[in-house]
């Protein structure tokens, strides 16, 4: 497992652009169907945007119709974080970087075989590498 980061909220502010740090940080979400990634279908892997940790390849991407990148399942369960999210009036399952603890987006149980998950991610908080995997 790689050393986890931690900054300060100044700190991240320094160094992501002020959408991702929106996302990433403040844990917020990008609208649908406008992230990079989600009819993106490069071979690779998908990165933190703010820390560079691999999390997601692109094997194990799908279109799941939502308007933001979908995974089935992450590199390794070692990679993400899932954390409960009770915001908004719901009930819903966050996953972040294991590295840095930046807001990746949420995961679902309404996935494809073989997981029945769908990890729901956004754009924002992903960069791309190609030909990695």
């Amino acid at each position: 497992m790689e050393p986890k980061i931690s900054r300060t909220k100044e700190e991240w502010r320094k160094e992501l652009a002020p959408e991702k740090f929106h996302v990433l940080i403040e844990k917020g979400t990008e609208p649908p169907f406008t992230g990079k990634f989600n009819k993106f279908d490069r071979e690779g892997v998908y990165v933190c945007a703010a820390c560079g940790q691999e999390l997601f390849r692109s094997d194990e991407k799908y279109d799941s119709g939502s308007g933001w990148p979908s995974f089935w399942t992450p590199i390794s369960n070692d990679k993400v974080e899932l954390r409960p999210d009770n915001s908004l009036g719901m009930h819903r399952t966050e996953v972040v970087c294991s590295r840095c603890g930046g807001h990746l987006g949420h995961v679902f149980d309404d996935g494809p075989q073989p997981s029945r998950e769908r990890y729901c991610i956004n754009s924002l908080a992903l960069e791309f590498e190609e030909g990695k995997g």
